[in-house]
């Protein structure tokens, strides 16, 4: 009996300082990785780098450093490497499978690197989501909405899907519809509406605004407003351009035929 409590406390305390080596390599490491984490960030070479390929390879050497990280923890625990390897094989199949989907995402990572459709700090429209990207991951790109609700779509989804990128280009468009009545002159609307349209801060002039009849309906004409701005100022500049356009309208006397209706329908009668 007493052989057999001798061996147990030598087996435990065998065992434990494995564990407890473990642990303090474990913690140990974590902290390194997070030092070494913070010094790239800090690394001036690495700060010149394009923001895009800044998150993806901080993730990469992330994911890599923890890897090895586990892999040290096991060797100390004294779990031969090849039974692990020897698991890992015999369960090759099942793990392929689980897998899929993570490495379908890190292909569509590194295609995002490599072609660059959009770029941390670009809004985008994408699978659903749309909104700022905050951070492109090795596995997971991060866009933060309006609203400032944050999304995480995956790599493989994106760029299996269109994207669209309102940030890509300098310039953009302001597009804007009014319905006003046809007993109006046409050319007086179209040069009260490009008389708004100048008088919009940050509308540019190459190219240059345009107001036209562009369709007819009944008692209603429709004329188009659009204007160029500067991609940056695109919801200022449209906002801005949308109260304008009403305010001349109404100033110049020229109605909108469902304002005219309504006010018909609420008319005294004689």
């Amino acid at each position: 009996m007493d052989e057999f409590l001798s061996k147990c406390l030598d087996l435990a305390m065998s065992v434990g300082g494995k564990i407890i080596l473990a642990i303090i390599v474990l913690v140990i490491g974590s902290l390194i990785i997070k030092g070494i984490k913070k010094a790239m960030t800090k690394a001036d070479k690495f700060s010149k780098l394009d923001k895009t390929v800044q998150s993806f390879v901080k993730s990469f050497v992330s994911v890599g450093l923890y890897v090895l990280l586990v892999v040290s923890v096991i060797s100390i625990l004294g779990i031969p490497m090849t039974s692990v390897v020897a698991v890992l094989a015999s369960c090759g199949l099942a793990i392929g499978l689980a897998l899929q989907g993570a490495l379908s995402n890190f292909a569509g990572g590194l295609m995002i690197l490599i072609f660059k459709p959009f770029r941390v700090g670009d809004y985008i429209d994408a699978t659903g989501a749309e909104g700022t990207v905050r951070d492109i991951g090795i596995f997971y790109t991060t866009i933060i909405t309006i609203d400032n609700k944050r999304i995480t779509v995956p790599n493989g989804d994106l760029m299996n899907s269109n994207v669209t990128n309102f940030s890509s280009e300098e310039l953009r468009r302001v597009d804007l519809n009014f319905k006003i009545t046809n007993d109006c002159d046409q050319d007086v609307a179209r040069e009260v509406l490009l008389k708004a349209v100048s008088e919009t801060a940050g509308i540019i002039t190459d190219p240059a605004p345009f107001s036209r009849l562009s369709a007819v309906d009944d008692d209603t004409y429709i004329f188009t407003i659009r204007a160029w701005c500067e991609s940056g100022k695109y919801w200022d500049v449209y906002f801005d351009l949308l109260e304008n356009c009403s305010k001349a309208l109404a100033a110049n006397g020229i109605d909108d035929p469902e304002e005219r209706l309504a006010v018909r329908l609420v008319k005294p009668e004689d």
